[in-house]
Protein backbone atom coordinates (compact mmCIF):
# COMPACT_ATOMS: atom_id res chain seq x y z
CA UNK A 1 0.00 0.00 0.00
CA UNK A 2 1.44 3.53 -0.80
CA UNK A 3 2.11 6.18 2.24
CA UNK A 4 -0.20 8.47 2.29
CA UNK A 5 1.30 11.82 1.56
CA UNK A 6 1.79 14.27 4.02
CA UNK A 7 0.26 17.97 3.76
CA UNK A 8 2.76 20.60 3.82
CA UNK A 9 2.80 23.58 6.54
CA UNK A 10 0.41 26.46 5.23
CA UNK A 11 2.21 28.96 3.31
CA UNK A 12 2.24 32.54 4.48
CA UNK A 13 0.11 34.02 1.80
CA UNK A 14 -2.47 31.78 3.46
CA UNK A 15 -2.54 33.84 6.51
CA UNK A 16 -3.16 37.09 4.69
CA UNK A 17 -5.91 35.70 2.62
CA UNK A 18 -7.91 33.54 4.99
CA UNK A 19 -7.00 36.21 7.95
CA UNK A 20 -9.47 35.31 10.77
CA UNK A 21 -10.50 31.86 9.38
CA UNK A 22 -6.81 31.17 9.25
CA UNK A 23 -7.26 28.26 11.39
CA UNK A 24 -10.47 26.79 9.65
CA UNK A 25 -8.85 27.10 6.29
CA UNK A 26 -6.09 24.55 7.60
CA UNK A 27 -8.59 22.12 9.12
CA UNK A 28 -10.68 22.30 6.12
CA UNK A 29 -6.98 21.54 4.64
CA UNK A 30 -6.49 18.87 7.18
CA UNK A 31 -9.96 17.37 6.15
CA UNK A 32 -9.02 16.91 2.40
CA UNK A 33 -5.82 15.38 3.27
CA UNK A 34 -7.16 12.99 5.45
CA UNK A 35 -11.25 12.04 4.84
CA UNK A 36 -11.08 13.51 1.05
CA UNK A 37 -8.51 11.22 0.16
CA UNK A 38 -10.23 8.00 2.03
CA UNK A 39 -13.75 8.43 0.80
CA UNK A 40 -12.22 9.51 -3.06
CA UNK A 41 -13.06 12.91 -3.43
CA UNK A 42 -9.33 14.23 -3.90
CA UNK A 43 -6.64 12.44 -5.23
CA UNK A 44 -3.60 11.37 -2.89
CA UNK A 45 -1.30 12.51 -5.01
CA UNK A 46 -3.19 16.67 -4.66
CA UNK A 47 -2.36 16.44 -1.26
CA UNK A 48 1.39 18.09 -0.79
CA UNK A 49 -0.37 20.79 -3.32
CA UNK A 50 -3.80 21.33 -1.35
CA UNK A 51 -3.00 25.00 -0.61
CA UNK A 52 -1.43 26.31 -3.94
CA UNK A 53 -3.63 24.33 -6.35
CA UNK A 54 -6.77 23.83 -4.70
CA UNK A 55 -7.03 26.33 -1.74
CA UNK A 56 -5.00 29.27 -2.34
CA UNK A 57 -6.18 29.00 -5.88
CA UNK A 58 -10.01 28.80 -5.16
CA UNK A 59 -9.67 31.55 -2.30
CA UNK A 60 -8.39 34.30 -4.71
CA UNK A 61 -11.80 34.03 -6.86
CA UNK A 62 -13.26 36.40 -4.16
CA UNK A 63 -11.28 39.31 -5.85
CA UNK A 64 -13.77 39.39 -8.80
CA UNK A 65 -17.09 38.29 -7.12
CA UNK A 66 -19.24 41.43 -6.03
CA UNK A 67 -19.86 42.06 -2.13
CA UNK A 68 -23.17 40.79 -0.86
CA UNK A 69 -24.13 38.86 -3.59
CA UNK A 70 -25.72 35.46 -3.43
CA UNK A 71 -23.33 32.59 -5.20
CA UNK A 72 -24.26 29.35 -6.21
CA UNK A 73 -20.74 26.66 -6.83
CA UNK A 74 -22.11 24.25 -9.04
CA UNK A 75 -20.52 20.77 -8.91
CA UNK A 76 -19.10 22.02 -5.99
CA UNK A 77 -17.36 17.72 -5.17
CA UNK A 78 -14.92 18.43 -2.31
CA UNK A 79 -16.07 21.88 -1.83
CA UNK A 80 -14.35 23.60 -4.42
CA UNK A 81 -14.07 26.85 -5.13
CA UNK A 82 -16.76 27.23 -2.16
CA UNK A 83 -15.89 26.25 0.57
CA UNK A 84 -12.23 28.59 0.28
CA UNK A 85 -14.21 31.69 -1.00
CA UNK A 86 -16.84 31.08 2.10
CA UNK A 87 -14.12 31.38 4.39
CA UNK A 88 -12.85 34.67 2.84
CA UNK A 89 -16.57 36.02 2.19
CA UNK A 90 -18.80 35.92 5.13
CA UNK A 91 -20.59 38.52 2.95
CA UNK A 92 -21.69 36.04 0.84
CA UNK A 93 -24.65 33.41 0.93
CA UNK A 94 -23.33 30.61 -0.56
CA UNK A 95 -25.01 27.20 -1.64
CA UNK A 96 -22.83 23.96 -2.79
CA UNK A 97 -24.47 22.26 -5.51
CA UNK A 98 -23.48 18.47 -5.70
CA UNK A 99 -25.55 15.60 -7.23
CA UNK A 100 -23.56 12.33 -4.95
CA UNK A 101 -24.48 11.44 -1.70
CA UNK A 102 -20.35 10.66 -0.42
CA UNK A 103 -19.83 14.12 -1.81
CA UNK A 104 -22.56 15.94 0.38
CA UNK A 105 -22.09 14.32 3.39
CA UNK A 106 -18.57 15.49 3.49
CA UNK A 107 -19.65 19.08 2.69
CA UNK A 108 -22.17 18.80 5.27
CA UNK A 109 -19.96 17.69 7.80
CA UNK A 110 -17.20 20.49 6.40
CA UNK A 111 -19.62 23.39 6.81
CA UNK A 112 -21.29 22.39 10.04
CA UNK A 113 -17.76 21.91 11.55
CA UNK A 114 -16.27 24.78 10.32
CA UNK A 115 -19.48 26.94 11.50
CA UNK A 116 -19.97 28.34 7.82
CA UNK A 117 -23.31 29.66 8.64
CA UNK A 118 -23.95 31.35 5.38
CA UNK A 119 -23.21 28.62 3.29
CA UNK A 120 -26.06 25.83 2.28
CA UNK A 121 -25.53 22.55 1.02
CA UNK A 122 -28.32 21.26 -1.55
CA UNK A 123 -27.73 17.63 -3.04
CA UNK A 124 -28.99 17.61 -6.72
CA UNK A 125 -28.19 18.52 -10.69
CA UNK A 126 -28.05 21.70 -12.04
CA UNK A 127 -30.95 20.80 -14.18
CA UNK A 128 -32.99 19.38 -11.47
CA UNK A 129 -32.92 22.29 -8.96
CA UNK A 130 -34.43 24.68 -11.46
CA UNK A 131 -37.24 26.36 -9.85
CA UNK A 132 -36.34 24.86 -6.62
CA UNK A 133 -33.74 27.11 -5.35
CA UNK A 134 -34.16 30.75 -5.62
CA UNK A 135 -31.55 32.22 -8.84
CA UNK A 136 -28.90 33.52 -8.02
CA UNK A 137 -26.35 36.77 -8.80
CA UNK A 138 -23.14 34.69 -9.35
CA UNK A 139 -22.33 30.46 -10.15
CA UNK A 140 -18.87 29.45 -10.01
CA UNK A 141 -17.19 26.38 -11.09
CA UNK A 142 -14.30 24.84 -10.78
CA UNK A 143 -12.77 21.76 -13.25
CA UNK A 144 -16.74 20.36 -13.65
CA UNK A 145 -16.86 20.27 -17.34
CA UNK A 146 -15.71 22.16 -21.05
CA UNK A 147 -17.12 25.39 -20.91
CA UNK A 148 -20.16 25.33 -23.50
CA UNK A 149 -21.57 22.10 -20.99
CA UNK A 150 -20.85 23.80 -18.05
CA UNK A 151 -23.12 26.90 -19.57
CA UNK A 152 -25.79 25.05 -20.19
CA UNK A 153 -25.63 23.94 -15.71
CA UNK A 154 -24.76 26.75 -14.46
CA UNK A 155 -26.44 30.06 -16.95
CA UNK A 156 -29.79 28.56 -15.99
CA UNK A 157 -29.17 29.18 -12.24
CA UNK A 158 -28.67 33.04 -12.14
CA UNK A 159 -31.07 35.57 -11.96
CA UNK A 160 -31.19 38.56 -14.96
CA UNK A 161 -27.72 40.27 -15.17
CA UNK A 162 -26.04 37.61 -13.44
CA UNK A 163 -22.76 36.35 -14.11
CA UNK A 164 -20.93 33.39 -14.31
CA UNK A 165 -17.25 33.01 -12.99
CA UNK A 166 -15.48 29.39 -14.03
CA UNK A 167 -11.66 28.66 -12.98
CA UNK A 168 -9.99 27.03 -16.00
CA UNK A 169 -6.37 26.69 -16.78
CA UNK A 170 -4.41 26.58 -20.17
CA UNK A 171 -7.35 25.94 -22.45
CA UNK A 172 -9.56 28.83 -21.36
CA UNK A 173 -8.97 31.09 -24.34
CA UNK A 174 -9.50 27.95 -26.42
CA UNK A 175 -12.60 26.82 -24.70
CA UNK A 176 -14.42 30.40 -24.91
CA UNK A 177 -14.05 30.75 -28.41
CA UNK A 178 -15.28 27.14 -28.77
CA UNK A 179 -18.50 28.42 -26.50
CA UNK A 180 -18.81 31.78 -28.15
CA UNK A 181 -21.98 30.30 -30.00
CA UNK A 182 -23.80 28.14 -27.34
CA UNK A 183 -23.34 31.05 -24.56
CA UNK A 184 -25.00 33.85 -27.18
CA UNK A 185 -28.10 31.07 -27.30
CA UNK A 186 -27.72 31.13 -23.49
CA UNK A 187 -28.60 34.71 -22.67
CA UNK A 188 -24.30 35.73 -22.70
CA UNK A 189 -23.85 39.32 -23.13
CA UNK A 190 -20.27 39.78 -22.36
CA UNK A 191 -17.63 37.17 -21.92
CA UNK A 192 -14.07 38.07 -20.84
CA UNK A 193 -10.92 36.19 -19.29
CA UNK A 194 -9.40 37.31 -16.08
CA UNK A 195 -6.00 35.88 -13.95
CA UNK A 196 -6.69 36.66 -10.01
CA UNK A 197 -4.39 35.60 -7.48
CA UNK A 198 -1.17 38.53 -7.97
CA UNK A 199 1.63 37.98 -5.32
CA UNK A 200 -0.59 35.01 -3.79
CA UNK A 201 -0.21 32.33 -6.44
CA UNK A 202 2.14 31.16 -9.16
CA UNK A 203 0.83 30.49 -12.12
CA UNK A 204 -2.36 33.44 -11.54
CA UNK A 205 -5.90 32.01 -11.45
CA UNK A 206 -7.82 32.57 -14.55
CA UNK A 207 -11.32 32.66 -14.61
CA UNK A 208 -13.92 32.97 -17.51
CA UNK A 209 -16.67 35.54 -16.87
CA UNK A 210 -20.14 35.07 -18.75
CA UNK A 211 -22.06 37.79 -18.03
CA UNK A 212 -25.75 37.49 -18.80
CA UNK A 213 -28.79 39.77 -20.12
CA UNK A 214 -31.93 39.57 -18.94
CA UNK A 215 -33.00 36.04 -19.87
CA UNK A 216 -30.52 33.47 -18.22
CA UNK A 217 -30.31 30.32 -20.54
CA UNK A 218 -32.24 32.10 -23.24
CA UNK A 219 -35.27 30.84 -25.00
CA UNK A 220 -34.56 27.45 -24.52
CA UNK A 221 -34.83 28.00 -20.36
CA UNK A 222 -37.66 30.48 -20.83
CA UNK A 223 -40.51 27.75 -20.48
CA UNK A 224 -38.95 25.91 -17.81
CA UNK A 225 -38.35 28.30 -15.88
CA UNK A 226 -41.78 29.50 -15.82
CA UNK A 227 -43.25 25.86 -15.42
CA UNK A 228 -41.27 25.37 -12.53
CA UNK A 229 -42.07 28.76 -11.03
CA UNK A 230 -45.66 27.92 -11.32
CA UNK A 231 -45.18 24.17 -9.98
CA UNK A 232 -43.43 25.75 -7.05
CA UNK A 233 -45.96 28.07 -6.02
CA UNK A 234 -48.69 25.25 -6.55
CA UNK A 235 -46.80 23.17 -3.95
CA UNK A 236 -46.58 26.15 -1.64
CA UNK A 237 -50.21 26.64 -1.47
CA UNK A 238 -50.77 23.00 -0.60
Amino acid sequence: MTEAAELPPAPEHAREVFGDRFADAVRYAELLAEAGVQRGLIGPREVPRLWERHLLNCAVLSEVVPEGVTVCDVGSGAGLPGIPLALVREDLKITLLEPLLRRTTFLTEVVELLGLDHVTVVRGRAEEVMGKITPVHVVTARAVAPLDRLATWGIPLLRPYGEMLALKGDTAEEELKSATTALSKLGAVETSILHVGEGVVDPLSTVVRVEVGESPGGVRFAAKRAKAARTGRARRRR
